[in-house]
């Protein structure tokens, strides 16, 4: 087995065809990443045939006055269930990019080792590859229950084919069903407007108007990114929102002669919501007249979504919380179901928390993803794979790991501190011990 670098067809061929294949694993993930101080390689594996066996796209960042790293993202394209396979990957890695001055490589493989059913997760016989990652040289992070790792831990996917509205729980099946009634339009959308939905997004994620351009630059190319809006027209909401006071309207009157004739707790509770829904759509109603006097339409929610294989990815989304009330993020994914439905299997809606209690300040996320009833799955999570284990303990004693890698910002070192403790570390370049991974020949 030996090394190689592979070229853009290639590598993109043998992703599209692996298991594990993601657009993670692209060659236009790695030049989308290189306008964000990566450098990329595409490395494969191939056997005395030269056939590829496995392969990666590696990112290579510098972090710190002196040291790099390398990361893998969504993992190496292998199979894991090949100890001896992945053992040699990793050792003709090991070799190549220490002669490169990487510290590590970290890898987060989308390898499901739970699934969630009713808020608990039941796991499978795949948290044994951890064990043998890390009897090969891994250190298993610690995990994590939110977002402070490089992608989510937790992770929920729609299967297209299977998916009907009635699939999902009542609260969701009602919030679609209202925000049908809206004016909401779903509007294919394209570069130029990133910058109506990054008012909606700009406030969830670090990462400037230019990232998503980025994106588009690139993966457009293989029109492989689809730009969404949502826009509502103020007279149709109008004209809804008139048609089911009305209706509502004749409801209520008729609970009202009903509470009369029996002035029962149940009567009462029905006439007193019929109560409220009038008031809400009554309100409704004078919020659309003052909007309708300024402008006829406006956007009110957008995503963007990354296609790869049969898996459809919703990279961003957000709405104009203006609008809350009448559920335009509900109107979206239920959109974007009903758009990509024929032509793909699954629509992956981009990571979930790990904390399923009602403290979870995330619960609201949580209870909207699952509100559609997806597949949940809690991923193997992130490893990194060492290379020179000395500059590691060094990285993380004077804490760049921590401010590189820990996105919750939380008690992360200033540059000034990290410097002042770099220069109190003395640094000693070390050749990996050669015990470190054992490769079995035949």
């Amino acid at each position: 087995m030996k090394l190689k670098r592979m070229t853009i067809f290639e590598f993109d061929e043998f992703s599209k065809n692996h298991p594990l294949g993601s657009y993670h694993q692209t060659s236009s993930y790695g030049m989308l990443m290189s306008e964000n101080n990566y450098d990329y390689e595409l490395i494969g594996m191939i056997d005395d045939n030269d056939n590829v066996v496995a392969a990666s796209l590696i990112l290579i960042k510098k972090i710190g006055l002196f040291f790099r790293y390398g990361y893998a993202p969504k993992g190496f394209l292998i199979d894991y269930s090949d100890t001896k396979l992945v053992k040699e990957f990793c050792e003709l890695l090991k070799k190549r990019y220490y002669k490169k001055n990487l510290v590590f490589i970290k890898i987060n493989p989308e390898i499901a080792i739970g699934t969630l059913t009713k808020n608990v997760i039941q796991y499978n016989d795949n948290k044994n590859i951890i064990k043998d990652l890390e009897s090969i040289g891994f250190k298993k992070l610690i995990d994590n229950k939110f977002f402070e790792s490089m992608l989510p831990k937790y992770n929920a996917a729609l299967n297209l084919k299977e998916f009907t509205i009635e699939k999902a729980d009542k609260r969701t099946r009602n919030k679609v069903r209202k925000s049908e009634k809206k004016g909401f339009s779903l509007v294919k959308g394209d570069r130029k407007d990133i910058d109506i939905i990054y008012k909606f997004i700009k406030s969830k994620k670090n990462a400037s108007i230019v990232h998503y351009y980025n994106y588009y630059n690139v993966f457009s190319k293989t029109d492989n990114i689809d730009i969404f809006l949502v826009k509502l027209d103020f007279q149709a909401a109008l004209e809804s929102a008139k048609k089911n006071y009305e209706k509502e309207l004749t409801r209520n009157n008729y609970l009202v002669n009903k509470f009369m004739n029996n002035n029962s707790t149940e009567n009462l509770k029905k006439k007193m919501d019929s109560d409220h829904i009038l008031e809400g759509i009554n309100n409704d109603i004078a919020y659309l007249t003052k909007r309708l006097a300024d402008k006829t339409e406006e956007y009110v929610a957008g995503a963007i979504t990354i296609k790869f294989k049969n898996r459809v990815n919703i990279l961003i989304s957000g709405y104009n919380t203006q609008y809350k009330q009448f559920n335009p993020n509900y109107y979206l994914h239920y959109q974007l179901i009903e758009y990509y439905k024929n032509d793909y299997d699954y629509l992956d809606l981009n990571g979930l928390t790990g904390d399923f209690s009602d403290e979870n300040p995330y619960k609201g996320l949580n209870e909207f993803k699952l509100g559609f009833n997806p597949s949940a799955f809690e991923l193997i999570g992130e490893l990194d794979l060492i290379i020179n284990e000395g500059l590691y303990i060094n990285m993380d004693n004077n804490g760049l790991l921590l401010k590189e890698f820990d996105r919750s910002k939380k008690n992360k070192p200033t540059d000034e501190e990290i410097i002042k403790k770099t220069k109190e570390i003395k640094v000693v370049e070390k050749e990996p011990k050669k015990s470190f991974i054992t490769i079995t020949k035949k």
